[in-house]
């Protein structure tokens, strides 16, 4: 027979058995969401730190750009202003005079100052026989002539200079029919 005690002890072991297994249960699902939350705010900070990554490369980029842009701006404004000695050495270098050595020297004083500003990326805008544009000429006449194309170029005043694609100094030109 068995007795109360061990009737009682036996009912007592299921019953902690349950217990237990109702608490590993509850600590198992306990688990469970916290490793969803984890995963979650992980998930979610993962997803800011790609996008602040992102942002930041964009910004690096972006100022890059305009680093460049400002340089460019800045030798474009430097190179307009000694756009005019360069054109005054030119002249100076064609001007007739009995000095041969006087003459020589001025020239290459003009071929010493072209130079460093091809050096700063300075091109000369390419003009007669060319299509007018007026992205990088200036009409200052027009003229009717069967010999040449429509909007041909015919004559150049003043050479045009760019940088780039930037335009420091339109071309002044005469545009046939």
């Amino acid at each position: 027979m068995i007795s109360k005690k061990e009737n009682f002890r036996k009912g007592e072991e299921v019953f902690l058995e349950n217990e237990e297994k109702d608490l590993n249960e509850e600590l198992h699902e306990s688990e469970q969401v916290v490793e969803e939350k984890e995963n979650s705010e992980y998930e979610e900070l993962n997803d800011r730190f790609k996008r602040l990554l992102a942002e930041f490369e964009n910004y690096k980029k972006r100022s890059q750009k305009e680093k460049e842009n400002i340089y460019g701006m800045i030798t474009g404004d430097v190179v307009a202003t000694m756009l005019p000695i360069m054109d005054n050495l030119e002249k100076a270098a064609e001007a007739k005079t009995e000095d041969s050595g006087y003459q020589e020297g001025v020239r290459l004083v003009a071929r010493q100052f072209q130079d460093a500003l091809k050096r700063l990326g300075l091109e000369e805008i390419e003009t007669i026989g060319q299509r007018f544009n007026p992205e990088y000429h200036e009409a200052v006449s027009h003229i009717e002539d069967p010999n040449k194309g429509e909007q041909e170029i015919v004559q150049e005043y003043r050479k045009g200079y760019r940088i780039g694609n930037k335009v420091v100094r339109h071309s002044m030109v005469i545009v046939a029919n």
